[in-house]
Formats: C-alpha cells, structure tokens, sequence
C-alpha cells in the first residue's frame, strides 16, 4: 500500500499492522475512529503530516516480518482469533485491574482523587465489554461464520424473510460500543497523565497503571481487527449476495 496524506488511518494499519505503534506514539485513534484521512488527524493533532509520513516510511512492513497477516485472514480466522486473544484476554486482564485499580483508590484516594474516577470508569468499562463480548460471541460472529459459509456455497445470503439476518445493526451497536470503551481508557489515560505514577506512588501504583496501559494497548488492537478489517468483510458479503 502507497501511503499518502489522504490515505485512511485505518487502511494503513489494516495494511501493515506494524504502523499501529507510529499512530500510538502520536496518541491517533487508528481503530475506532480508524475512517479518517492522515492529514485530518494530524492538524488535529497539531503534527506535520510530512512527520508522521516519514516515521511511517521507516516502520518495519510487517510482510517482512513474523507480524499475522490479518487483512488476509478469513471471517472465521479472525472471528475465532479475536475470541481465543483479545476475548480472553480482557477476561484474565478485566478483574486484576478492577482489584489494583480499588486498591490504590483506597489508598492514596485522598492525596490522588483522580483515581476514585479511574476506578469507577474501569470498573463500569469492564462490566460493558464482558455484555460486549458476550453478544460477538452468541450473536454476531455466528452470523458473520454463516455468511462466510454462505458465500463459500453459493448460496443466498441476506435478503427476504427466512434467510440469514443483515448484520448491519448489530455492526453498528459494536462500533457505537467500541466507541464507548475507547473513550472511557482515553478519559483514565487523560486522568492518569498518560499513566505517569507520581513520586508518592507505590509499587502497586506503578504496576496498575502499566496494566492499564497494556489493556488500552490491547483495546486498540482488538477494535482495529473488528472496525476496520472483520466489519467490513461482513458486509461487503452481505452487499455480494443481496
């Protein structure tokens, strides 16, 4: 892919999966706002275009490298990935966090009021994703493995009554709902000054606010392969056999 200042944020990353840590490094949101053009983010950023362009230039093509190759992967390989990775891990990660995250709340909550709010937002985010995640998983990646065997058989996909539903509105719930999540961990990032732990921060302080740091890291991963790789290719099946 030739990357130009017009070129869609998302789509490069789709690309090469590699230039997620670039748009991070400039705090861009590659996933849930993944649609917009380069040059659009950077100004609002306040970041030379030719900057980002050429820190993109220099990242490693993840063809090159042992990175997944995600663009080419099927409905059903990413579907059963983002399950078996990002699912789980948000559910091994979720409770630690909510359990450091009281924690440190109670203890330096009163020099530190930032983190109450840290701990409710997290605390309430966790509890979105798990409802999140659950319906992926029982209601929308089924549909989306019907499509995909659908379109494999050439058979009819979506259209009159009696054959298999859109997936256009359970797509859009997701992508309201990603929206969502990825505003609360920017709102905790923006509470923790970017997970900075002060002089006063104890082990455990430092240590949450890396773990947050990771969930956030891990968030955006997940929501890119959904918004801007595995929704589309839904769709576009959807559009095929309509």
């Amino acid at each position: 892919m030739v990357v130009t200042e017009h070129s869609e944020i998302g789509a490069i990353v789709a690309a090469n999966p590699r230039a997620a840590a670039v748009f991070e490094k400039y705090g861009i949101d590659f996933c849930c706002r993944g649609n917009r053009p380069l040059d659009t983010v950077s100004r609002e950023r306040g970041v030379d275009t030719a900057e980002i362009l050429a820190a993109l230039s220099n990242c490693p093509d993840a063809s090159a490298a042992t990175a997944p190759r995600f663009a080419t992967w099927s409905i059903d390989l990413l579907t059963s990935y983002i399950e078996e990775n990002h699912h789980r891990y948000i559910r091994e990660a979720a409770p630690i966090l909510r359990e450091h995250t009281a924690k440190i709340a109670k203890v330096h909550g009163r020099n530190h009021p930032e983190l109450l709010v840290i701990a409710r937002t997290f605390a309430q985010l966790s509890d979105d994703l798990e409802q999140h995640m659950i319906k992926e998983e029982r209601i929308l990646f089924p549909l989306m493995r019907e499509l995909a065997a659908a379109a494999r058989h050439a058979r009819t996909v979506p259209g009159p009554a009696g054959q298999l539903p859109s997936p256009d509105g359970p797509i859009a719930v997701m992508m309201q709902e990603h929206q969502q999540a990825g505003d609360d961990m920017a709102a905790i990032r923006k509470l923790s000054q970017d997970y900075a732990a002060p002089a006063d921060g104890c082990a455990t302080y430092r240590a949450c606010f890396q773990e947050l740091a990771d969930f956030e890291h891990d968030l955006h991963d997940h929501v890119h392969l959904e918004n801007n790789l595995l929704f589309p290719r839904a769709l576009a099946l959807e559009a095929e056999g309509a």
